[in-house]
Parts: C-alpha cells; structure tokens; sequence
C-alpha cells in the first residue's frame, strides 16, 4: 500500500513516509492509494476479540511491512492499554466510550499509537523531529502525554488563548521535558493555519525536521479506526448495521469510521455531528464549502471552522456530496440543546455526559429509526467540564464526578512547570 496526497502533486509514499512527513509537500494530506478488503471471516470470528488482537489485524495491511509484526504487537499493546466498553443506555441506543486512556479523551488512542510508530521509526536516526501540534482542547494533552518523553522527539503545541478548559489546558503545560505549549492570541483555526504554514515551508520543515501529530497526519487517523471494529464487536451479532454518530471538529473521526466501512464493516450510515460551528452540516445541506472563524461553544474540541479532514472525505466520494449523502447525515446543536441534553440523560439514567458526547447522543436520537441500533462515540470524560456538568447535574467538584481518576484532581494543582513550557504568541 502507498500514500497519496489528496491534492495529486506530490509523489506516493510509504506508511513510514507519511508518519514522518505529517503532511503531503504540496499541501494535500496523504490517504491511501487503496483501502484492504477484510475478509467476512474477519467479522464472523470478531466477536469475544480483544481490542488489541483487532487493532493489529486492521493495522498490517496499512503499515505494509514498514515495522515488523512484533514491534507492531507491542506498540499497540503498549498505546491500548485500556478499556474501550460500549454501554446501552437506552434501548438500541449505545455509547461507546472512548476516554479511558491517561488524558481522558479519544484521542489518547491515535497520540499513543502515533508515538510509538515514530518512536520505532527514530530510534537509529539520531536527529531530532519536532512535533506541531495544533489544538482546540484535547489534541494537545493526547499528543503531550504521548510523546512525553519519547526520546528524539521535541513536542510544540499551539492552542486558542482562553478557549480550552482548565483541565485540558493543565494537562498540556504542566509537563515539561520535550514538550512547549505556545499560547495564540486567536482560535483554533488561527492556529492551525499556523501548523499547515510551516508544513508549507520546505526549508523550515527541513530545518526543524517537522512532523504534525493532528489528524492531518495518517499516524493519528489509522488508530482511530480500530475502535469502530471493536465497537461493533460488542454488539455480539455480526448481522447487526448499526447507525453511528460522530462528534466531530477536525472529522478525522468520522474519516476513520468511513475508513472502516469501506473496509466491510456492517454499518448503516453515519452521523456527521457538530457544534454552532456546522460547516459541514452545511456542506451536506448545500453541497457548498463555506470555511469561516469558528465561533467559541461548550463543546471547545468541535470549535472548528475549517475541518482538515473534510477534504479526505471529499477525496473519498470523488467530491461527489450526492454520494456522501448516501452515507453520511449532517446535525448541529447549539449550547442550550447540549446543556439540556446532558441535564435529560442524567435525569432520566444517572449517565453523564461531556458536552461533545451529548451532541453524539442528539445527532443519533435525531436519525435513529425505531427498533434499529445506533451507537454514539463518547470522545471524552465529563471531568474534563466539570463546571458545565456542575451546572445541569448538582455535582460540584472534579473529584465528585463518577468515574473520574485521582489524577485529575492532582493535576488541576499543578502548575505551569516554568514561563518556557507555556509562552504566547
């Protein structure tokens, strides 16, 4: 398997190539030339597999050799060291949780399998690479703790001044080691001009030998199609098409999940779910892509006004929106209907939601047909907004919320290592 840029210009590569490279050098984004065709013996004998032994079947034909079959192993086995359950919390109607790794959010998957593969690929190079992150709330803090310490690697985050949440924005400058987090005066679209600038740049990128670890990188989206197999596995029948809902921002998790479809797993189609900032509801609607600033919400991680990963998705259907409405259906919610959403859960079942999840959980209520299963993506902890849950729920306090780790609470006294480790710009 080879990687080509979405624009045409730039030459295939290897797996290796497009980790290191992040993205293309004539500013596409590197996708594979063809996606493997898993066979159905593959989904008749996924149910009772581990979330590892699924993740390493999925992986090979994309990594084509690049890293032998053992580190592989254990590079997964090492980046999925937690649980992935899927929940019923209403008849047909399931969430899959996805934040049960070190920064609590879903993007601890794609940052620790990333780190690992550059990790693997570095370790006889003897020249650093320099990690640009862009960030609008949980990217930063997957990235940071995955590559903390990582030898031969020097993290730079940058992330929107005042728009993150407390929680998310300690999880990323009180660290230190190799990893810098840079304040931008501007939002998270401002800063990730910033990334694809320097990407642009050939004598910089070269300098610096520059990698990005945002979903524009193909290290960060593979991994993150894993976890729809395993979801589906734990419906327990392999007749079973569920509907899936997508909280997205960038929509590198939707990119993966039609990844995955395309590969066979048994879907029925997907839910495009966003913020006020409904580009791509938009774009579905219309067939017109209107970028714009993004406007700041609850839901800070889906606070995107230029979604990288959509130009991946246009790549895929051959910019034809008639096709992508075959499979994917656009929904947006406004901060009210988040609010009241997590407040009706909670009431009704005691579950919590964060404010991305519960626009998951409205996306798939709006679409879901009677008697068929859905399944909304739950892409981080409610610790992570504690005061919002606080303010539709009664419960005060991180430590108060169910299911939250110690390490929250310790980390929220933490601060900022020294002014090197969180600068402005």
């Amino acid at each position: 398997m080879k990687y080509i840029s979405t624009n045409g210009k730039s030459r295939p590569v290897t797996f290796r190539e497009a980790l290191l490279q992040g993205q293309a050098p004539d500013g596409g984004l590197y996708f594979p030339d063809s996606l493997p065709q898993l066979p159905d013996t593959f989904f008749s004998d996924l149910a009772g597999k581990s979330l590892q032994d699924i993740a390493v079947a999925v992986a090979k034909p994309y990594i084509n050799g690049d890293i032998p079959d053992e580190a592989l192993e254990h590079i997964i086995s090492k980046a999925l060291s937690f649980v992935i359950p899927l929940k019923e919390i209403e008849r047909d109607l399931y969430v899959l949780e996805l934040f049960h790794g070190p920064t609590l959010a879903f993007k601890d998957i794609g940052a620790r399998f990333m780190a690992g593969c550059m990790a693997w690929f570095n370790r006889n190079e003897g020249r650093e690479v320099t990690i640009l992150v862009a960030t609008s709330g949980d990217t930063g803090s997957a990235v940071a703790n995955g590559f903390l310490g990582v030898e031969g690697t020097r993290v730079i985050i940058l992330y929107p001044k005042g728009k993150v949440s407390e929680v998310q924005e300690k999880q990323f400058t009180t660290l230190g080691h190799n990893i810098t987090a840079l304040e931008v005066n501007g939002t998270f679209d401002d800063c990730q001009k910033l990334v694809k600038t320097a990407f642009t740049d050939p004598e910089l990128a070269h300098r610096l030998n520059l990698s990005s670890a945002n979903s524009i990188n193909m290290g960060r989206l593979l991994p993150q199609s894993f976890y729809y197999y395993y979801g589906w596995s734990q419906l327990g029948d392999r007749h079973v098409k569920p509907l899936i809902c997508v909280p997205s921002g960038n929509f590198g998790n939707l990119t993966a999940g039609l990844m995955a479809s395309r590969t066979g797993l048994p879907v029925d189609g997907f839910v495009a779910a966003t913020n006020v900032n409904r580009v791509v509801p938009e774009y579905l609607e219309t067939g017109i892509f209107t970028p714009r600033p993004s406007v700041q919400t609850f839901s800070n991680a889906m606070d995107v006004g230029n979604p990288s990963n959509l130009t991946r998705i246009m790549y895929m259907y051959n910019h034809n929106v008639k096709e992508i409405r075959k499979n994917i259906q656009g929904f947006s919610a406004d901060d009210e209907q988040t609010m009241e959403a997590i407040a009706d859960v909670y009431a009704r079942t005691g579950y919590i939601l964060d404010p991305h999840s519960a626009i998951g959980y409205l996306g798939l209520k709006h679409f879901l047909p009677e008697d068929r299963p859905g399944i909304f993506l739950s892409t981080a902890h409610p610790a992570k907004f504690g005061e919002v849950v606080k303010e539709v729920t009664g419960i005060s306090g991180y430590r108060n919320i169910p299911g939250n780790p110690a390490t929250t609470t310790r980390m929220l006294k933490k601060r900022e290592k020294n002014d090197s480790d969180k600068q402005r710009i």
